[in-house]
């Protein structure tokens, strides 16, 4: 049978190739011999100190009608609550239930605000989330414009660097991960209120996605909850050019419920949710409602001291074992549980992250190559990636996964010598 032409050719996204390329090799997300050190979530277990897993949800008789698109109002609500509670208790305008949208998951409700944008210049960093590149490409109404960051730098970019950009390439809407997947940079306090601050003077829209916004290993002052948000400096919440992404995915850890939402002023929030009645209908109403009480403050809070425990002691003993294999960083990660390996140290032919990853699954070993980060919409840059020499290590696993994975690499490396 001949392949059909009626349909283009959609490429597989990083963690979705290199899993699926894993998977032709024997993968099995159950056989304890693989270590998936590309995966995208967080360890869903049990941690010390937080809430007890949720393991059972009552479905009522009358949830089984479909969601409202936007999601009940119940967690619309207790989201607003949320962000008001930990980051605007100060500020007299309050987010309200008609500034949330629910969603079925993070990237259904970056493609609801996608399919929303008008006839603009939309910026984006380089390097990113690689699901933003599909995304960037499918909706024709909007150019996407990448902006170089540079290793040397850190990943870093100025305030006054980033208001050149926006005016020079006429941006009206900016696309980031924060803090940063691959690389870990998190742009939080101060500099992040500049950001927005940046947004409101130059109507500018700031589209933040902020799933890894409790996995923060640097600027949390003691006894403070390691978290941070662009709702903290938004000055009004119906005027302010703030547009927030998150879900249960991994501040929560539970990336299988599909639960996300979005914050934003009332048009913005308006406008996604009628997206959302063609392109996805809405998510689950009893995963909706079992949510509502993962968003009060002490399981907020227990969750997220459970982490920050956990996940800062896994990164510094990851980053500590993938250094004597040899891997190094231009910037240790401020946030996220992914460690952006630099392999220029390595020997031929593991300085490449391709290579690298072939010859790690012989390992049983997953990793995720630079270039899937190199987010090139439409395929329009031609050239070989800045980012070939570079790996997504991700210490998302447990504790004994990560160091068997970090003993087999430290082997492969050997080998190569």
């Amino acid at each position: 049978m001949s392949e059909s032409t009626a349909f283009r050719h959609v490429p597989r996204t990083g963690v979705i190739y290199v899993t699926q390329a894993a998977t032709k090799r024997g993968f099995d997300p159950n056989d304890p011999q693989w270590c998936n050190l590309g995966q995208g979530q967080p360890e869903t277990g049990d941690l010390p100190g937080a809430p007890a897993r949720v393991l059972t949800v009552e479905i009522d008789p009358n949830e089984r009608d479909y969601a409202p698109v936007g999601g009940i109002v119940e967690l619309r609500e207790a989201v607003a609550e949320m962000y008001n509670h930990w980051f605007r208790r100060e500020r007299r305008s309050k987010y309200t239930a008609e500034n949330v949208c629910i969603s079925g998951g993070g990237r259904v409700a970056l493609t609801r605000a996608a399919a929303s944008l008008g006839e603009i210049n939309l910026g984006h960093f380089l390097p990113d989330y690689t699901a933003y590149e599909e995304l960037l490409d499918i909706f024709r109404a909007f150019t996407a414009i990448p902006m170089l960051l540079e290793p040397e730098r850190g990943y870093a970019i100025e305030e006054a660097e980033l208001r050149r950009e926006v005016l020079g390439r006429g941006l009206s809407a900016l696309l980031l991960s924060n803090p940063s997947n691959p690389t870990g940079k998190a742009v939080v306090g101060d500099e992040l209120g500049a950001w927005v601050g940046l947004a409101r003077e130059l109507d500018c829209t700031l589209l933040v996605d902020e799933f890894y916004s409790h996995y923060l290993w640097t600027g949390a002052k003691p006894g403070e909850l390691a978290m941070e948000s662009a709702a903290r400096h938004v000055d009004d919440v119906d005027l302010d050019p703030v547009v927030i992404f998150d879900g249960l995915t991994k501040n929560w850890r539970y990336p299988g419920w599909r639960v996300a939402w979005t914050v934003a002023p009332r048009p913005i929030i308006e406008a996604i949710t009628s997206a959302g009645s063609f392109l996805d209908g809405g998510g689950t109403r009893p995963l909706q409602r079992a949510a509502v009480g993962l968003l009060a403050p002490e399981a907020v809070a227990a969750e997220t001291r459970a982490i920050t425990e956990t996940f800062r002691h896994k990164r510094s003993h990851f980053l500590a074992r993938l250094r004597d294999i040899g891997i190094t960083f231009d910037r240790e990660p401020e946030g996220t549980f992914y460690a952006w390996g630099n392999l220029a140290r390595l020997p031929a032919p593991l300085r490449d992250g391709m290579a690298l990853f072939e010859h790690a699954l012989e390992r049983k070993v997953i990793t995720v190559p630079g270039a899937f980060f190199d987010v090139n919409p439409g395929q329009r840059r031609s050239r070989a990636s800045r980012f070939s020499g570079y790996t997504r290590f991700s210490f998302g696993p447990g504790l004994d996964v990560l160091d068997r994975a970090c003993d087999r690499l430290a082997e492969l490396v050997a080998a190569h010598a």
